[in-house]
């Protein structure tokens, strides 16, 4: 029978008959199998022709050139993974940096130093080159507003030369690195004090003025001759204290040197106010009052020198402070 089924279909290969022979078995009722349990084990395909969508395999082969590469041993699997970023940066050597360093800045110390002496060669040309060489009869031509002009002209030459003397001082005094800031902010009590000289200095003469001209004090003081002996006075102070709130405000280190080159113009000022009071022919208590002013600028720039010379102690005592620090940590 079987060579029978054979020669009739020989196309029948030997999973088709085994798979007949169990669905017979699973059919019969007499056998007792359960079909659940039967488990049916297709044979693997041999076939390795790929149809026309699927990709084709990627091989990889390591060639011989390139040795590969493993991860160093480590006790625990973060070192390995961090051995592979831990990537050594390039050392760059000291003397490269500081050359590189010390280029610009030797190039801004060397722009520096003619300011040295161009700085107070400007402040004695424009301040006292004018007041001490210039006569009196090319200035004052009388009590008039050419008087007044021309006073107010000297005085704006010399307000020109201080604001670029205080330029070139706050460029000096800056550190030589550009790009380290540096502020100086000046104590509140000293503020306090400068403002109060600034204002009595202001307030005294007005007062005076205008108790002349209510009859508090006779004889009485014209306009022009007040204008003209203390006009300049009055505009130049008001200069000093808008100045003054600028420095302190953008915290600059010429603060401390502000108050002081204008006052010492002022006393020059002032003394050419007493040259100009025998000319105008003005009461007696004009020129106390003018005198009076002389001996308070006076007092107060003495006050004002005192006080540089205790912010370079103090400054010192601070360098040596820092100095003991510096030593105790290393």
């Amino acid at each position: 029978m079987m060579s029978l089924t054979a020669a009739l279909h020989p196309t029948f290969t030997a999973a088709q008959i085994k798979l007949r022979s169990l669905r017979s078995q699973v059919t019969n009722p007499h056998l007792g199998f359960n079909a659940s349990r039967i488990f049916i084990r297709r044979l693997p395909n041999c076939c390795m022709k790929l149809t026309p969508w699927e990709p084709t395999p990627v091989t990889y082969a390591p060639t011989d050139e390139a040795d590969p590469e493993f991860l160093e041993r480590t006790p625990d699997i973060f070192g390995a993974a961090e051995s592979e970023y831990n990537v050594p940066a390039p050392v760059t050597s000291t003397e490269e940096l500081t050359g590189a360093t010390n280029k610009p800045l030797a190039e801004v110390h060397l722009f520096k130093l003619p300011m040295w002496v161009l700085g107070p060669s400007l402040l004695l040309t424009t301040g006292m080159v004018p007041t001490l060489w210039l006569p009196i009869s090319s200035i004052y031509l009388g009590p008039n507003i050419a008087s007044l002009l021309s006073l107010i002209g000297l005085d704006c030459i010399f307000n020109l030369g201080a604001t670029l003397f205080l330029l070139m001082a706050d460029s000096c005094a800056r550190p030589k690195d550009l790009m380290q800031p540096y502020k100086s902010k000046a104590p509140f009590s000293y503020q306090f004090w400068n403002m109060l000289a600034s204002v009595m200095g202001y307030i005294v003469p007005l007062t005076l003025f205008f108790g002349s001209q209510n009859g508090f004090l006779q004889p009485q003081l014209s306009y022009i001759s007040f204008s003209v002996l203390l006009g300049p006075y009055l505009l130049l102070l008001s200069v000093q204290i808008l100045t003054e709130s600028l420095t302190w405000y953008w915290q600059s280190p010429v603060w401390l040197v502000t108050p002081v080159v204008y006052e010492a113009y002022r006393v020059l000022q002032l003394m050419r106010g007493l040259k100009l009071s025998a000319e105008l022919s003005v009461p007696a208590w004009t020129v106390h009052t003018i005198r009076g002013l002389v001996c308070w600028w006076v007092l107060i720039l003495g006050l004002q020198l005192m006080r540089v010379a205790w912010f370079a102690g103090f400054t010192a005592k601070v360098h040596r402070q820092q100095q003991s620090v510096n030593a105790d940590f290393t």
